[in-house]
């Protein structure tokens, strides 16, 4: 909706491992996605989803509203958002926030909704029923996991905001749990995500239930981390004689 700054730096901090990220993160806003961000990506045949944020339940609605008109295929609704207007908790770590928030969005979007889940939760599978119960198309998970890291030569914090997201490898593990307890509990398509870096990251997730996989931090380590990736799904399935991935997709029960 408009730019946003961030918290000041250090802003993240990686060993190999694992990344930690601090909150807040930088945001472009809409007009310089209309400019430059969706004219670019309707340069190639793919699919466009806009991750949203917000730190009220307006904020995501007036985002919702004027994205209403764009060329967008879908819409991924970031609630591990800290909520202003009550007390600073994450929209997505309460369920009755989160079927109220996805109700709003959803009467306003044009688009479908994936809503983006937090895994700093105690039951994932009862924040994942909020969102389908308010009508969510579908569920992106796991956001990163909150964590910290202290410079013991500086004795200091490794990042600014003193907590940030862990995201890389280190946290497969727990997505990969989380999205197998997700689609048990739920009827609708979870997009699996978090520490996958390889074809073999991917296909554990594709077992475990998951419609779709996302891939981020790999990116900043590997720039052709997906076409290595796609590459070595296609490799799978004809060394395994697999004509689709649903041959494949929740088969572990």
């Amino acid at each position: 909706m408009r730019p946003v700054g961030g918290e000041p730096g250090p802003k993240d901090h990686g060993d190999g491992q694992r990344d930690d990220k601090r909150g807040g993160a930088a945001e472009s806003g809409d007009r310089r996605l209309y400019r430059k961000g969706l004219p670019f990506l309707r340069q190639f045949d793919t699919k466009v989803i806009v991750n949203i944020c917000g730190g009220t339940v307006a904020d995501y609605l007036e985002v919702v509203e004027r994205l209403s008109g764009q060329e967008i295929d879908m819409l991924e609704a970031n609630i591990s958002c800290p909520n202003v207007e009550h007390g600073g908790i994450a929209f997505g770590q309460e369920p009755g926030m989160v079927e109220y928030i996805t109700k709003e969005i959803k009467k306003k979007a044009a688009q479908p909704v994936s809503m983006k889940l937090t895994p700093n939760v105690t039951d994932i599978t009862e924040i994942a029923k909020a969102a389908e119960a308010g009508g969510a198309d579908a569920l992106s998970l796991i956001n990163t996991i909150t964590g910290m890291r202290i410079d013991v030569k500086k004795r200091a914090f490794c990042v600014a905001n003193k907590t940030g997201g862990l995201s890389g490898p280190a946290i497969k593990p727990v997505a990969l749990r989380m999205v197998w307890q997700t689609c048990r509990a739920v009827s609708i398509p979870v997009i699996g995500m978090g520490g996958i870096q390889t074809a073999e990251d991917a296909l554990e997730f594709i077992m475990a239930g998951a419609a779709a996989v996302a891939v981020g931090t790999a990116n900043f380590r590997n720039p052709y981390a997906m076409p290595e990736i796609i590459g070595g799904l296609e490799k799978y399935m004809e060394e395994n004689g697999i004509r689709d991935l649903k041959e494949i997709r929740g088969i572990v029960s």
